[in-house]
This record gives structure tokens, C-alpha cells and sequence, in this order.
């Protein structure tokens, strides 16, 4: 598959998305001035996808980037994919359209290029993101996927996306958009985490089945966040493996990692704020793995998820109790 700097795959929809992305999510340890500074070396560097969320917190400071970019004559407006996520506790329909407004209110943007489903999994609606009761018991609600749909399709309708998408979906639920009656838009992708010790073969290989992208986040492992990541986890960019791969062809085991998916078809989010590290991670498109080095990586597939969404198994739409 012949990749360069400028490549992208072409939405069910007609739209197009940039293979890698920018991910800005940090820790909440973190200042959210680091996701403004790293959204500039990003989009300097070569990055036109920029991957954020109203959960991470930081789109007034990515959207001032992204701006700033536009002023200073690095990029147009249409030259920028910008994905955003309807948080889960703005699944009822008619808060859907406001949380759209208030983030590209926060971005001083007039539309997104993306807008996805961050989870299927639904709190109580609300200004609490994590709405939990008197005993820590997190608050469920249980809007109809389709619904919630529904109401982004209108948000397509109404100029505000370009595209709608899902992320954190199994097969069965992206099933149950796919076949409700009257469905206007297909979901033109699947964000989900990705990487070579959860490769998502299966649910890679269903998306493509049904023309829809699968995006992967955590390609390179994970931030660690101690909020959500097991301390005792592998670091993925010390894999042996991956490492010997990497010698080969001289290059780093997170380009090596990134590459993989590439060429298997997925998008890949890169995340860093790291100037040197957000370059390194651009340089992926002058180099081949070769079937042995793919078959080698695939071999590493342990169906470990870093992202521990556990606290939530018992949500009527939990999506991982399903193999994919």
C-alpha cells in the first residue's frame, strides 16, 4: 500500500480522513497548555488530522491551535480534519445538537469534520460527567442507540459535521445502527483501541465488511494514566519483537508499531507532546514491512486492553463482554 505524508481514506460518505491523526488527550495532572503546543508542532510538523473530545477538556486550547495555524498561513480551514465526541451523558436527542454547539463554541470552529458517539455506554444526563450517587454507584441511563443517532444525523443535516461516526462500538452495536429503519447515514468509522497486543482483527475485518473505518487510539501503547491504566501492564514499545523489527529497519519501535496498522488498513492516533516525539511518529510513510515482519507482529496479539473500562461491566451496554 503506497502511503506518503498526505494520505487519507475515502468515508463512506465521500468525505476524507488523513491516515494518522493528532490524539490530545492528557492526564488531568497535566496543563491543558500542552495540548495547545503540541496541536501547533503537530500541524507544522505534517499532522492534518486532529483527534480531541469535550470529555479531554482542552478545545478552547486545541481549537486556538488550530486557529493560530489558519492565521499564520500554515493550513487552510479545509486542509484540518478535526474529530470530535459526544460525551455519554448527552445521549437523550435533544442534548445532542447543543453539546455539538458548545464545542465548536470552545474551538471557535463553525463545523467538525468528525463528530462520534464516544462510548455506548450512557450516564445520567447532565452537567456531571461522571454522575455517581451517595455509595460511588455510577448513575446509568439507557437512551436508544438509535436515537441518539438519529440526532446526529440531524446535525449532518444541519452543516454543523461533515461526517458522524462511533467509537468504543462491538460489531453488535454498530449492527443495530447499520439495520434501523430509515437510517439516513451509515457511521462512517469505529475509533476503538488498537494496537499490536489487541490487534482487532476480527472487528477490523467486520468494518471493512461494511465499508467503515476502524480508527485506532493507543496505538503506542498507552499514557499510563493512572486513572485508567494497570501499573503492572506491559510497555508495548519494549517489546522484544517489536524492538528486533525495529533495529531492522532502523527506525523506532512506535514508528515500526504505527506502520503495522497502517498497512492492515486502520487509522492510526498518535499521541505526544513531546516536540520530537510528535516528528518521529510522522515518519512512517517512507518504509515497508515486508509479510514476515507483518506476520511477526500479528504473532503478538494477546487481546489485552490498557484502557480498563471494567467499573462499567455492568452497564446494559457494556460493548467488551462481546469477542469484538
Amino acid at each position: 500500500m503506497a502511503l506518503h505524508k498526505d494520505s487519507y481514506v475515502e468515508l463512506n460518505d465521500g468525505h476524507k480522513m488523513p491516515v494518522i491523526g493528532f490524539g490530545t488527550y492528557a492526564p488531568p495532572k497535566f496543563p491543558k497548555s500542552l495540548a495547545e503546543e503540541g496541536t501547533k508542532v503537530a500541524i507544522d510538523v505534517g499532522y492534518r488530522h486532529i483527534d480531541c473530545a469535550f470529555l479531554y477538556g482542552n478545545e478552547e486550547e486545541v481549537g486556538r491551535a488550530i486557529r493560530a495555524k489558519i492565521a499564520d498561513g500554515t493550513v487552510k480551514r479545509e486542509d484540518v480534519f478535526y474529530t470530535g465526541k459526544l460525551w455519554s451523558t448527552s445521549h437523550t436527542p435533544e442534548r445532542v445538537r447543543p453539546a455539538l454547539e458548545k464545542s465548536l463554541k470552545d474551538l471557535q470552529l463553525d463545523y467538525m469534520d468528525l463528530f462520534i458517539i464516544h462510548m455506548p455506554m450512557e450516564f445520567k444526563p447532565g452537567d456531571d460527567l461522571f454522575p455517581a450517587d451517595e455509595n460511588g454507584k455510577f448513575i446509568y441511563h439507557n437512551t436508544d442507540l438509535r436515537d441518539t443517532w438519529k440526532a446526529l444525523e440531524k446535525c449532518k443535516d444541519a452543516g454543523l459535521v461533515r461526517s458522524i461516526g462511533v467509537s468504543n462500538f462491538n460489531h453488535k452495536q454498530l449492527e443495530l445502527i447499520l439495520n434501523m429503519p430509515g437510517l439516513k447515514y451509515k457511521p462512517v468509522c469505529n475509533q476503538v483501541e488498537c494496537h499490536v497486543y489487541l490487534n482487532q482483527s476480527k472487528l477490523l475485518e467486520f468494518c471493512k465488511s461494511k465499508d467503515i473505518v476502524l480508527v485506532g487510539y493507543s496505538v503506542l501503547g498507552s499514557s499510563r494514566d493512572e486513572r485508567w491504566i494497570e501499573a503492572s501492564t506491559p510497555v508495548l514499545l519494549e517489546d522484544p519483537a517489536l524492538t528486533e523489527i525495529a533495529k531492522k529497519h532502523n527506525r523506532t519501535p512506535a514508528q515500526v508499531a504505527m506502520r503495522y496498522h497502517l498497512q492492515r488498513g486502520v487509522v492510526v492516533l498518535a499521541k505526544s507532546f513531546t516536540p520530537a516525539r510528535i516528528q518521529q511518529n510522522f515518519q512512517v510513510f517512507d518504509f515497508q514491512l515486508d509479510a514476515e515482519d507483518m506476520r511477526s507482529i500479528d504473532g503478538l496479539n494477546r487481546n489485552m486492553r490498557y484502557i480498563d473500562t471494567s467499573r462499567w461491566s455492568d452497564h446494559p451496554k457494556y460493548p467488551y463482554s462481546e469477542e469484538y
